[in-house]
C-alpha cells in the first residue's frame, strides 16, 4: 500500500461517503477535502468537516498506519497542531493532541471496495509490463489522452526552461550566446552533443560575432578548437584553415584543453562532425542576429527557411579532410531542422517569452503540431499499444510521460492512471453519487 494512493483516495473522494464514521463512532461529513500539500507539513491544508454536526476547519494528515504519526515525529512538530482528522489505512493506535484529546481518525480500509483495491493492486503489480497500464492504455478515451499529452508537453517545456535559465546565468543574460551553445550541442546529436557543447564553451561568443562575415574564419575557429587542424595534411583548404586558426588562436588567446574529443564511430557520413561543424558555421555566416530572427518568426515554414543552409564548397566533395567523394550539396535536411526546432528553438522561444512575461501557448502549439512525430523506441512502443503519436507535440509528451510518470510509478498523478482507477472505483462504490473524475 502506498501513501500516495491514500492521498488520491482522499483528494478525489474515491470511497463510500455514505455513513462515514471515525473510529470512535462519530459521523463525518466532508465539506472540503482541503488543498493538497506537496511540501513539508500536513498533507491537506484548510479542509472543512462536520463531525457529529460540529463544524471543523483545519488540516488533514494521511498515513498507511496510524502509528506512522510517531514514526515521523509529528507529535513534536507544531505544524501538526491543527490536524482535525487523521486518515489512515490501518488503525493500530490512537493519536492525541498536546491537551490529550484524541484526534479523530478515519480508516479508509473500511470504506474502499475490494474491487477498487484489486484494481489498484493490479495496476501496480510487479508483472513484467512495459508500463503499468499497458493492458488498459488502448481503452482510454482519445480526448483524455490528448488533453493530458498537451499538458505534459508544456510540463516538459517548463523543465527545459529551468535548464535554459541556468545557461542564461552563466552567459551573463546573453540570449544570443545561449542560442549558440544550445544549437552547437544539438548539431552534435547524441554522440557528439557534449563535445560540440564543450567547443562552444571554449571561446567567448563575441569571437563568433566578430568572424561572422567570413565563413572560413568560423570553420577555422570550430575545427581548430575541436583539434581537427593538428594533423599533417597538405590539402590547400586544410592549410588555409590551419593558418587562419593560428591567427585566431593568437588574436583571441584561444585554448582547447577542455574540449571533449569528437567521435566518428558508427555515424553516418552526413552526421560526421566534419559536416555538422561547417553547417553550423554557414548558419551563423548567413544568419546574423539569429536569435532576434527566431523570436520574430510566427510559423514553422519561416523557421525552416532560416535553417535551410548548406556547407561551403569544399565540403560538397568531402565528408572528411582526407578523402574526395562524389559532389553533392550538404544541405541541412528538414528532419534535422525538426530536431533543432524540437530541442532548441521552441524551448528557447518558450523560455524567452516567459522571461518577458508573455504567454504564447497557442503559437507554440501551432509550431510544434506542424512538426511530425519523432521516431524512437519509446514512441514506437506507445504507438504499438495505441496509435497516439502523429505530431512532435505528442512524441515529446510521450517521452515526458514515460520518463517522469511511467518509469517512476506515478500513476496516481497521471490523468491516464486516474482515469483507469476512477472509472473502476465509480462502478464499484454503491450509492456514491458525489464521485467525479
Amino acid at each position: 500500500m502506498q501513501e500516495d494512493f491514500l492521498h488520491y483516495l482522499w483528494k478525489h473522494k474515491k470511497f463510500n461517503l455514505l455513513d462515514l464514521k471515525t473510529t470512535a463512532g462519530e459521523h463525518i461529513s466532508i465539506v472540503s477535502v482541503g488543498q493538497h500539500n506537496q511540501n513539508s507539513g500536513p498533507d491537506f491544508f484548510a479542509a472543512q468537516l462536520k463531525i457529529d454536526n460540529q463544524h471543523w476547519a483545519g488540516n488533514v494528515e494521511i498515513h498507511v498506519k496510524a502509528s506512522d504519526w510517531f514514526v515521523h515525529n509529528h507529535e513534536n512538530d507544531k505544524a501538526y497542531d491543527n490536524v482535525i482528522l487523521h486518515v489512515v489505512w490501518e488503525q493500530d493506535t490512537d493519536i492525541f493532541r498536546k491537551d490529550n484529546t484524541t484526534i479523530p481518525t478515519l480508516v479508509l480500509q473500511e470504506v474502499v471496495s475490494k474491487e477498487a483495491l484489486q484494481n489498484y493492486q493490479e495496476l501496480f503489480s510487479k508483472s513484467q509490463k512495459w508500463i503499468n497500464c499497458e493492458n488498459n492504455f488502448a481503452s482510454i478515451d482519445d480526448f483524455v489522452v490528448q488533453n493530458w499529452l498537451e499538458r505534459l508537453y508544456f510540463e516538459r517545456l517548463e523543465r527545459k526552461s529551468h535548464d535554459i535559465e541556468k545557461l542564461l546565468k552563466t552567459s551573463s543574460n546573453n540570449w544570443e550566446e545561449v542560442l549558440f551553445k544550445m544549437l552547437a550541442k544539438n548539431f552534435g546529436l547524441k554522440v557528439n552533443a557534449e563535445a560540440f557543447l564543450s567547443i562552444s564553451n571554449s571561446f567567448d561568443f563575441s569571437v563568433v560575432r566578430k568572424q561572422q562575415s567570413k565563413v572560413m574564419s568560423l570553420e577555422a575557429l570550430f575545427f581548430g578548437q575541436a583539434g581537427l587542424l593538428e594533423g599533417d595534411n597538405q590539402d590547400v583548404y586544410y592549410l588555409e584553415l590551419a593558418q587562419e586558426y593560428k591567427f585566431l588562436k593568437q588574436k583571441f588567446n584561444l585554448s582547447n584543453e577542455n574540449v571533449t574529443p569528437l567521435q566518428f564511430f558508427r555515424l553516418r557520413p552526413s552526421n560526421f562532425p566534419t559536416i555538422r561543424l561547417p553547417q553550423l558555421a554557414m548558419l551563423y555566416h548567413e544568419q546574423q542576429n539569429l536569435f532576434s530572427k527566431i523570436m520574430n518568426t510566427k510559423s514553422v515554414e519561416e523557421l525552416y527557411k532560416l535553417f535551410t543552409v548548406a556547407t561551403s564548397t569544399f565540403w560538397e566533395t568531402h565528408y572528411t579532410f582526407n578523402k574526395t567523394v562524389k559532389q553533392s550539396k550538404k544541405v541541412i535536411t528538414k528532419s534535422f531542422i525538426d530536431l533543432l526546432l524540437i530541442n532548441t528553438i521552441i524551448p528557447l522561444k518558450f523560455s524567452y517569452l516567459k522571461y518577458q512575461g508573455k504567454v504564447i501557448d497557442d503559437e507554440i502549439v501551432e509550431i510544434i503540431q506542424n512538426i511530425v512525430s519523432e521516431k524512437n523506441s519509446i514512441i514506437e512502443k506507445f504507438n504499438s499499444i495505441k496509435s497516439v503519436s502523429i505530431t512532435a507535440l505528442q512524441s515529446q509528451a510521450l517521452l515526458q510521460l514515460k520518463n517522469e510518470y511511467c518509469d517512476k510509478n506515478k500513476c496516481l498523478r497521471c490523468a491516464i492512471g486516474n482515469n483507469l482507477l476512477g472509472a473502476t472505483m465509480k462502478k464499484s462504490i454503491p450509492g456514491n453519487n458525489s464521485i467525479t473524475q
